[in-house]
């Protein structure tokens, strides 16, 4: 916990420094502040939608096209308010760009961006287009076909204004090495 000394206590003493969140099982990069002036600027930048962000993700199925925009509300599923959902009713406007990487035999390897950041944005969007994110026991299949202890999505890479000097600095994250395994297994037919 020594390390959390100094950083911005916004969010209180359970998650110094968090700006924003990714969604639990989900890898990739965060950004942490420091400062309390810095995680203002850059939650500014996280609600304007100024924050670049691209996700890597493993779709069931292959996409009819290999590239395109969901732009669908997302909101609590009326059926149950544990889950989100594209709704018509008491959505926020929620909009994924993705681009096929790689086609599979049974999946499709995305980069998705997002426009907005909703809760569970690119697993509900993909989901909604008939491509659950393989490994999401909530959105997707119930059963698998890789045993995974999470959904096969990755923040990839983060980039914003820097909040004391202005310049625009971007960070990634390698994918995870059981990704890596898995795109593997799917290269080769396994």
């Amino acid at each position: 916990m020594s390390r959390c000394e100094g950083l911005s206590g916004i969010n209180g003493v359970i998650r110094p420094g968090i700006v924003h969140r990714i969604d639990k099982d989900t890898s990739g990069v965060i950004v942490v502040a420091k400062t309390n002036e810095a995680h203002m600027d850059l939650s500014r930048q996280l609600k304007e939608h100024s924050i670049n962000r691209k996700y890597i993700a493993l779709l069931e199925g292959r996409l009819k096209e290999d590239r395109g925009i969901v732009d669908a509300p997302i909101g609590r599923d009326p059926k149950d308010r544990k889950r989100m959902a594209v709704v018509s009713k008491n959505g926020k406007r929620a909009v994924t760009h993705y681009k096929a990487i790689e086609f599979f035999q049974a999946n499709t390897l995305v980069e998705a961006s997002l426009e907005t950041g909703r809760t569970h944005q690119i697993r509900v969007h993909m989901a909604y287009l008939g491509h659950p994110v393989v490994g999401d026991l909530v959105y997707g299949y119930k059963k698998q076909r890789f045993k995974l202890k999470g959904q096969m999505l990755h923040a990839k890479i983060l980039g914003f204004m820097h909040p004391r000097s202005g310049e625009y600095v971007e960070f990634s994250a390698p994918l995870p090495e059981y990704f890596v395994n898995i795109l593997e297994k799917l290269k080769h037919n396994i």
